[in-house]
């Protein structure tokens, strides 16, 4: 919801449509710092379940910062978006600290539509 806005973020099993995890809402910050943070969840929630399935995203800002393992967002730090920058803080950490050899792919949106772990707000 705007952006920077309300921001939440999931992650969906795809072929089962099964939600896997769901944070937020967070206040004053982007769609790329939530898409970036979903997919670091989905690599530890697939680490922590040993589980290896593709990761999907429709962010190619999100997929370079989880590969150069940094999220460069612009975004100015603030008191309202601090639960943000402590989650960044924690998912560059774990990326620099954690092997992991999932793949994170593109989701093709048109040909696929809306990937499902979107809130169906675009």
């Amino acid at each position: 919801a705007g952006n920077p806005g309300v921001m939440e973020y999931r992650g969906v099993f795809v072929k089962t449509g099964e939600l896997l995890f769901e944070k937020g809402p967070f206040q004053q910050s982007t769609n790329n710092i939530g898409e970036f943070l979903a997919l670091v969840h989905a690599i530890g929630y697939q680490k922590q379940n040993k589980l290896n399935y593709p990761i999907y995203t429709d962010s190619l800002t999100a997929r370079a910062w989880v590969r150069n393992k940094r999220c460069k967002s612009t975004l100015k730090q603030m008191d309202q978006n601090q639960d943000s920058f402590d989650l960044i803080k924690r998912a560059e950490t774990f990326l620099k600290q954690t092997a992991f050899n999932y793949p994170v792919l593109t989701w093709n949106t048109k040909a696929w539509g809306e990937i499902p772990a979107d809130f169906g707000r675009k």
